[in-house]
């Protein structure tokens, strides 16, 4: 197995638990909070979406799948399109609603296929290249690849746990 195939199924994993999370659940069940502090379905999958196509788009030097394809537009979200999701308040985490799941999972269908056409064409040598150098040691792609992987796994699994809640209910 190459690092990008390993690369590929890691992403592929992310994009069966939000599948999972997600699917069927309709505006209400996915705006649910177990409290006022807590994180919603939409907003979970919303933002582990966000992050890996920002972080992505950054390393491939693309734009990112939410303007350039006008899934901000199909939210109409009441955030900057900028946002990611890093630092939401509560109030912010609650206008992330979203009028169905198929919404959300299209989203995230859209940068999964982005993601895994980039990290398709990857060699261990690509994997080496810095892509930020805010940090000490600077980030390498590799490096940054799995950062995503291991945000995106924790945030969709949080998310099934709340589906989980919800079936309790």
């Amino acid at each position: 197995m190459t690092s990008a195939q390993l690369l590929t199924d890691a992403f592929d994993r992310i994009q069966e638990v939000v599948h999972e999370a997600a699917d069927g659940l309709g505006p209400d069940r996915l705006a649910f909070r177990a409290d006022a502090e807590a994180n919603s379905i939409a907003w979970l999958v919303w933002h582990l979406t966000r992050v890996q196509d920002d972080h992505i788009a950054d390393a491939a030097g693309t734009a990112q799948v939410w303007t350039s394809a006008g899934w901000a537009d199909r939210f109409k979200l009441p955030l900057d399109p900028s946002e990611t999701g890093y630092g939401h308040d509560p109030d912010q985490v609650a206008a992330v609603r979203v009028e169905s799941a198929d919404l959300l999972t299209g989203y995230h269908d859209a940068v999964h296929d982005r993601t895994v056409d980039y990290v398709g064409t990857l060699t261990d040598k690509d994997l080496e290249r810095v892509v930020d150098t805010a940090w000490d040691p600077p980030v390498t792609l590799a490096v940054r690849l799995i950062s995503v992987i291991s945000d995106d796994l924790q945030h969709a699994g949080q998310a099934a746990y709340v589906r989980g809640l919800l079936q309790r209910t």
